[in-house]
């Protein structure tokens, strides 16, 4: 009977202050070291800087001629400059949808991606980014997203993976490894 009771405590004591009590204050809580997003999770929208302050992504078109691009470099485009067509069995689609440009999501992934770029370009990956869910594009007519969404699709076109909240790039290439078009990818080049 003790042991139950004193189970019930601990379990009571780890549930915390009840509904009524105060808030925790923001700046007595410690600082974690790595950000929520670096774990895979959502950014906690309380300690996000007002939304003057924050930077819009920049979106630079480059030219699809993968010959022209330096080696290495990550192409990202804008939802207007490509269809899902034309990437169709020549590259990976990673789709970065949001309400808009301003989105902290969308600035922790792009930045993520650009960090990872040598990985995703090792495997086909070309970064779409759609901010404006007025334009009403095609990618957003095909995939259906609602606030911010991270779709990775492979080459046949299939949508493979779908995130509401940024992906690390470690994720994301594990996730591509998987895909059986990327198996016969590197099975035909381990036996070259």
């Amino acid at each position: 009977m003790k042991l139950k009771f004193l189970i019930f405590a601990t379990v009571l004591a780890a549930m915390g202050p009840g509904r009524d009590a105060p808030p925790p204050d923001p700046a007595a809580l410690p600082q974690a070291e790595s950000t929520a997003s670096e774990r895979g999770q959502p950014r906690n929208p309380a300690r996000l800087p007002p939304v003057a302050e924050r930077e819009a992504p920049e979106i630079q078109a480059q030219d699809r001629d993968m010959s022209s691009q330096e080696p290495g470099a990550l192409e990202v485009v804008g939802f207007d400059e490509v269809t899902p067509d034309e990437l169709l069995w020549t590259r990976r689609p990673i789709v970065v949808f949001a309400d808009t440009p301003g989105d902290p999501a969308v600035t922790d992934q792009m930045r993520m991606l650009n960090e990872g770029a040598a990985l995703l370009v090792q495997r086909d990956v070309i970064v779409i980014v759609d901010t404006d869910p007025r334009a009403n594009s095609i990618w957003r007519q095909q995939l259906r997203p609602s606030g911010f969404s991270l779709v990775v699709m492979d080459k046949d076109g299939q949508v493979k993976q779908r995130k509401p909240f940024p992906w690390s790039v470690r994720e994301i290439s594990r996730a591509i490894d998987r895909f059986p078009l990327r198996r016969q990818e590197t099975g035909r080049a381990a036996q070259r």
